[in-house]
């Protein structure tokens, strides 16, 4: 944050110097840093950087004031070159040393305020003792909002990696997986997680992170509430409780700042704490509803402050119509309509309209932010480094968001009707492997040219899985003795030579994607032999690694789900797949053939439920120490895993390591 501006600020207050260059200036705003309220006719910084009268004044009284303080000059050139106008992008005529040498003699006659500006003139002192005070006090305020807003920032990051890293430690394993089926795999409210609560109210957070929940918010109400101080007087308010008011405000604002960067940090698909931790994307993304309200909450109570402590100094009438005043509610309307309008009700009416008005108010709420503090004070205290993180942070996920898509490149995509809304995507040449709990997100900007932009997330399945045996890059193979016409080997020491004949040269290359066509894009999917296809991914569902070190590992899925599951088949020596699709998707199950012909132990069920506390407990009976448990499908079926896997980890001597992938955010 900068700071320490103080000597010059304290020359620039109303008071000292800028009552009033001539020009019927506002005497708090033409400091540009002050927070004063009042009538105002603000100077521009035009005027201030050709008037000479206003440059040798200010240039003076730096000089004076600031050498009892032994202040080096360098400083008060930095000063002079960043704030003397108002504006850092307006330079002043002259430098500082320039303007020292054109007062000629000292000047004896004070300003007051009937005067106009148009000699050189004397600060009053005791004017500007009183400002540096005032200053020196609001800084020492200032670096306490901005220590706490690093406080909830840092705590907000750190947090997953911390835990994760807890992890490592000896002896912590252990303890880590029995304390998972408690914190981890159990919800905060009921047996819901994926299905939404009653009355689309949203979707319960499981115990852990309603524990991280609660960290911020304690930790959001505990530094929004404590260590404030008073001085009286006080240069820009008359009695302490404006002063408190003030200060109250100044904190909220700051802290709101502070959470920006967090909440648009948890909701990106390039987030680097899913590359330092072991927390999943459907977390982040659950966390960043819960964090953006309460950097709602900070921004709705730093304008209620604002208002009330306008209206208790008689300023609110002048205030309201300053361009950093309406700036600043823009930011406040927009975050207000972000949290009404981002409720489950309104991605479930339409996901597509709920996504682009959340960017577009998104980008009113930093917009206006960046013209509140900007217009207000000129970047003097370090307000805007808030915006550039949070900027930061989406500019680089949107960068690589692009420059994945670029890497995989134009595609086309072969669609094929399965039958009952399901559709098959073939996209030819894609090589990332058959790796498990992996999605991409998938464009097809034809479908509807007015909404190119739109993208949905799909399991990844290698094309090469879904081939049949017989139709396969290599499939004869003939042994030979070489010395002998016999195949006795021992007999006759023979050496044996096993060659194998390649009957056609298909590509393993390939992703396919198995949709449910619903509302928007995926609607207007239909049958198309080259279908123009942009690919963002592939991006981790969850860690897979605790899972795969399972003994046993046991896939639960349900319709679509199977997509997300089948590549788990392949990594793991010892999997059960169990499958239930509705019997008016048996034309799914008909498509699976090939793969599931190959899965050695599976219980597919067709119009029938899958019994989940029986599957577990058969594991449990069958002496497996650690049983990984992996589920994909509808709400209602992830929800009854969860729920059958806590319960199991918290009777059962056995170990569970538990993995939804359920498309949820």
């Amino acid at each position: 944050m900068k700071f320490s501006s103080t000597f010059g600020l304290a020359c620039l207050a109303p008071g000292p110097v800028v009552a009033l260059v001539g020009i019927d200036t506002d005497i708090h705003d033409a400091s540009g840093g002050g927070h004063m309220h009042g009538e105002s006719g603000m100077t521009s910084p035009q005027c201030r950087a050709g008037d000479t009268a206003f440059l040798t004044t200010l240039a003076w009284c730096m000089s004076t004031n600031c050498a009892q303080y032994h202040v080096p000059t360098s400083r008060l050139e930095k000063f002079w070159e960043e704030q003397c106008t108002g504006d850092p992008t307006v330079a002043p005529k002259w430098d500082y040393r320039t303007a020292l040498q054109h007062v000629t003699q000292p000047p004896t006659r004070e300003l007051t305020m009937d005067d106009t500006l148009d000699f050189t003139a004397l600060a009053p002192e005791a004017t500007w003792e009183l400002q540096y005070r005032t200053l020196t006090f609001f800084e020492a305020e200032e670096r306490v909002h901005a220590r706490y807003g690093v406080v909830i920032l840092v705590t907000g990051f750190a947090t997953p990696v911390v835990l994760t890293c807890l992890g490592y430690l000896p002896y912590m394993t252990g303890i880590l997986e029995r304390i998972k089926p408690y914190l981890v795999y159990s919800s905060a409210v009921g047996a819901y997680q994926v299905r939404p609560l009653p009355y689309l109210l949203g979707n319960a957070p499981t115990v852990g992170q309603s524990l991280y929940v609660a960290l911020m918010v304690i930790l959001n109400v505990i530094l929004t509430a404590v260590n404030y101080k008073t001085t009286q007087p006080f240069a820009w308010y008359e009695n302490q409780h404006q002063e408190i008011l003030a200060f109250v405000m100044y904190r909220t604002g700051t802290l709101g700042f502070a959470l920006a960067p967090l909440v648009i940090l948890f909701s990106c698909r390039n987030n680097v704490l899913l590359w330092l931790s072991n927390w999943s994307h459907s977390t982040y993304m659950l966390l960043h509803r819960w964090v953006a309200r309460i950097f709602g909450i900070q921004v709705l109570l730093h304008s209620i402050l604002a208002l009330a402590l306008y209206i208790d100094t008689g300023s609110y009438s002048a205030e309201e119509k300053l361009p950093y005043w309406i700036w600043g509610a823009v930011a406040t309307v927009a975050v207000s309509i972000m949290l009404v309008a981002s409720g489950l009700y309104v991605r479930r009416w339409s996901y597509e309209i709920f996504l682009i008005t959340h960017i577009v108010l998104a980008v009113f709420v930093i917009v206006g932010c960046w013209y509140h503090v900007d217009l207000r004070f000129q970047r003097q205290w370090g307000y805007e480094m808030w915006l550039y993180a949070a900027c930061a942070v989406w500019f680089f996920d949107r960068l690589a968001r692009v420059l994945r898509i670029l890497k995989t490149g134009v595609r086309r995509a072969k669609v094929a009707d399965v039958g009952d809304g399901f559709v098959r995507v073939d996209v030819e040449g894609i090589r990332w492997g058959a790796g498990p709990g992996q999605h991409v997100y998938a464009y097809f900007p034809t479908l509807n040219p007015l909404r190119p932009w739109e993208n949905h997330p799909f399991s990844v399945l290698p094309t090469a899985m879904l081939r049949s045996p017989n139709h396969s890059i290599s499939a004869k193979y003939s042994d030979l003795t070489a010395g002998t016409e016999h195949n006795d080997v021992e007999k006759h020491k023979g050496t044996m030579i096993r060659t194998k004949t390649v009957l056609d040269g298909i590509t393993t290359a390939g992703l396919t994607l198995f949709i449910r066509k619903s509302t928007g894009m995926t609607k207007s999917l239909k049958a198309h032999d080259s279908l123009l296809t942009l690919l963002d991914g592939p991006y981790p569902n969850n860690p897979t690694k605790s899972v795969l070190r399972c003994d046993r590992l046991l896939l639960i899925g349900g319709g679509i789900g199977i997509t997300g599951l089948l590549p788990w088949v392949n990594s793991h020596s010892n999997a059960k797949l169990c499958w239930s699709v509705k019997a008016t998707a048996e034309c799914l199950v008909q498509a699976m053939e090939g793969v599931l012909s190959r899965v050695s132990e599976k219980d597919v069920r067709v119009g029938r439920r899958l019994d989940i506390r029986a599957l577990l407990s058969q594991e449990v009976h069958s002496g497996w120490a650690k049983i990984g448990v992996v589920a994909c499908g509808p709400g209602g079926l992830c929800d009854d895993v969860s729920a059958a896997v806590a319960t199991a980890g918290k009777k059962e001597k056995a170990i569970f390591e538990l993995q939804v992938d359920a498309y949820s955010w």
